[in-house]
């Protein structure tokens, strides 16, 4: 079978020789052992990185046709660069590995992807099988983050990132998608198919700093369930609801009140009362807002991304 690696890149000058490294020891293994053919390929995505990445990528092509690169006009983020890489290598392989350049994804899982692909799944997940080595913090909102991203509707495989086996099917399929805004960690599932999960253990990153602070891990949650699901309009509703009987409970208590000659009382209740459908309003609005933004980014039907130059051999 052909196989080929997609990992998108941004500013990781730093980490690149040794990933490049590793993949290419990886990747010979796999053909000495007859697993593969001498068409796989790694393709690294540049996603309009600021350093030396692209100037990396393009020596390392130069010296060994087993590595390939993709350029983007410009950056367009992690999930959208990993777009392109698939793109490009769609037709090319019986099945693509995404996975990131700093490596904390464990390549060997690459046999078990393999193992399962042979199998008949279309579709192989990476899969933490635990977070031992992540600080409390970190462990807390990231085990939060795929709760959440249930809990509002956006169905995703819990503890899996980007490492994933898509098989040439799965890739078409994938594909069928048009939408703008991506999250291709809901967006996989939705496509069906047989699939599997592979465990592993993810390492410490080896060089460089991570891509995704907490920061961009919530405003990345909050793209993926506005992207994916509506719960949150519909959760918007069911507030309304509870609103309106609790005003008609208010409404009974206040009569009660007045007609009980209790009518200097309630400052309390009434600027609570205040601020929370206040608040409520604009949290409603804010979120309905996303939605209509994201329409209006999806009917402008704006690419996804412009590929700016494609390095690749095929033997």
């Amino acid at each position: 079978m052909i196989l080929y690696l997609v990992i998108p890149c941004y500013n990781e000058e730093e980490v690149l020789p040794e990933t490049a490294g590793r993949l290419k020891e990886k990747i010979q293994n796999l053909i000495s052992q007859g697993r593969i053919t001498e068409k796989s390929r790694v393709v690294f995505v540049d996603d309009g990185s600021k350093d030396q990445t692209w100037k990396l990528i393009e020596e390392l092509h130069k010296q060994n046709t087993l590595f390939s690169g993709v350029k983007l006009s410009r950056n367009r983020g992690h999930q959208n660069a990993l777009m392109a890489g698939l793109y490009n290598v769609r037709g090319k392989a019986d099945a693509v590995i995404s996975l990131d350049a700093d490596l904390q994804d464990d390549i060997n899982a690459i046999d078990g992807f393999l193992d399962q692909y042979n199998e008949g799944c279309e579709v192989v997940y990476g899969v933490r099988s635990s977070r031992k080595k992540d600080s409390f913090f970190k462990k807390f909102t990231a085990e939060m983050f795929y709760k959440m991203m249930n809990l509002m509707g956006a169905e995703v495989v819990f503890n899996h990132a980007d490492y994933r086996l898509l098989s040439s099917r799965a890739l078409d399929a994938l594909f069928e998608f048009k939408e703008v805004n991506l999250f291709l960690r809901g967006i996989v599932p939705m496509v069906g198919f047989r699939s599997g999960e592979v465990y592993y253990e993810r390492n410490e990153r080896f060089a460089g700093e991570s891509k995704y602070p907490l920061k961009k891990m919530l405003s990345f949650a909050f793209e993926g369930i506005t992207s994916l699901s509506i719960k949150p309009i519909r959760f918007i509703i069911n507030m309304g609801i509870f609103m309106f009987f609790v005003s008609m409970l208010m409404l009974l208590y206040f009569l009660i009140r007045h007609f009980t000659g209790h009518t200097v009382s309630g400052w309390t209740s009434l600027i609570v009362s205040i601020w929370a459908i206040g608040g409520l309003q604009l949290l409603s609005i804010g979120v309905i807002g996303e939605y209509i933004g994201k329409v209006y980014l999806e009917t402008k039907q704006r690419p996804r991304f412009i590929i700016d130059e494609f390095l690749h051999e095929q033997e």
